[in-house]
């Protein structure tokens, strides 16, 4: 009979396409930095404290795969896990429209589907988690916005005003005019923010309110990671020294997160061809003159981030293994060869780690359906490039907002 399951691996594999069903059961590999993770994890969510990192790789040596391992950990430590990848429309230097898709992509523990709003509409008005909420909401932020936001989002009985809070707590913004207007016809009285919002200025106030929330609901933490964040090569000089401040924001969390842990995933070749390439610490000291920190601070951390090395032997052979007890789950047979034998076979792939595996699954699906295999060839592809964007266009962008 086949198992469904293993069969779903074995295709996730086959495609490259990363899966936290992978990370799952192919979790023992570089134990090293799986410790330090591990380590970091335990920080956050048992002793409160936020924290954050930097791994780079090669293209095909299993970032992503890491990343869904740590997915999958989190949430076996009850921690909510937030999963994005950078992108043009996604942009590093713009949080607004990080934490949009991060709200997008934000799971829960247990639970296979984002989204957290069918445990925030659990919270009544008078409850002490609404209590809690509000007056960190009021006290805690650098505005007051979301005190008034999030008290009519658990007064009001209107479905329209409902949809449209619950929509600004996902990142789809409301402004601030007809806020005040809901908030007045709720509560009979004025909504004076002590701080005008800014979702350009203030977004890191929804991520702060967020981090405390997740640990009223009962959860033990957030983990946030990122992946991709090499395209931040591909913005406008200003836009990438944004970019960097922003991310010490999650990597130097000095106050807001609340026992929170983020993780970004880096291309092994944007220190030479961006931090080097572009003088980025040239560029900062133009830009920013006497003011370098913590975009330089950043600069470090990424030049001396922990990299993914190739598997050992060793490693090699345990993944195969498994590559090879899942295939027979999967397609109902005993493959009968020696792991030296699926090893050899696998040299064709090249050097990067997913090659090798889909070359193993070749190798396997030959031997199941001819009950021979010849030599098998699959193509390295794939090679970052950081052309930048037009730069006045991003400049310019950011003067009008």
């Amino acid at each position: 009979m086949y198992d469904f399951e293993a069969r779903h691996i074995i295709e996730a594999l086959r495609s490259g396409i990363p899966s936290r069903a992978v990370g799952q059961y192919f979790s023992e590999a570089r134990p090293k930095i799986m410790k330090e993770i591990s380590d970091r994890l335990d920080m956050a969510s048992e002793q409160g404290k936020s924290c954050g990192m930097v791994i780079s790789g090669k293209y095909g040596e299993g970032k992503t795969h890491l990343l869904n391992t740590v997915f999958t950990l989190a949430h076996s430590s009850n921690m909510v896990v937030s999963y994005l990848s950078l992108s043009k429309e996604t942009p590093m230097d713009k949080l607004y429209l990080v934490y949009q898709k991060l709200m997008q992509n934000t799971y829960l523990p247990k639970r296979q589907q984002p989204g957290f709003m069918q445990e925030l509409e659990k919270i009544s008005a008078n409850s002490p988690v609404a209590s809690e909420m509000l007056l960190y909401a009021a006290r805690q932020l650098e505005t007051d916005k979301l005190y008034y936001l999030f008290r009519s989002y658990l007064n009001t009985e209107d479905s329209d005003e409902k949809f449209l809070l619950q929509a600004d707590l996902e990142g789809d913004f409301i402004a601030n005019a007809p806020l005040k207007k809901i908030y007045r016809r709720i509560f009979g009285q004025p909504a004076k923010y002590n701080v005008n919002f800014s979702k350009t200025k203030h977004c890191m106030d929804y991520f702060s309110f967020m981090s405390h929330l997740f640990l009223q609901m009962g959860y033990h933490g957030w983990v946030i990671l990122i992946d991709e964040t090499e395209l931040m090569g591909r913005l406008g000089k200003k836009a990438r020294l944004n970019a960097y401040r922003n991310m010490a924001r999650f990597l130097f969390p000095e106050k807001g997160l609340e026992s929170a842990f983020s993780l970004f995933a880096l291309s092994a070749s944007y220190a030479e061809d961006v931090i080097e390439g572009k003088h980025e610490y040239e560029n900062l000291e133009a830009i920013y003159p006497g003011e370098p920190e913590p975009a330089k601070t950043v600069l470090n951390l990424l030049v001396r981030a922990p990299q993914l090395l190739p598997l050992t032997r060793d490693e090699i052979n345990e993944v195969l293994y498994k590559i090879q007890d899942f295939h027979g789950r999967a397609y109902g047979w005993t493959p009968d060869l020696s792991i030296d034998s699926l090893t050899e076979a696998t040299q064709s792939g090249g050097y990067l780690l997913r090659t090798k595996i889909r070359a193993a699954i070749e190798f396997l699906d030959q031997l199941y359906q001819y009950n021979k295999a010849g030599k098998t060839i699959v193509n390295e592809l794939g090679q970052e490039t950081f052309t930048e964007d037009v730069p006045f266009l991003d400049e310019l962008t950011q003067e009008l907002e």
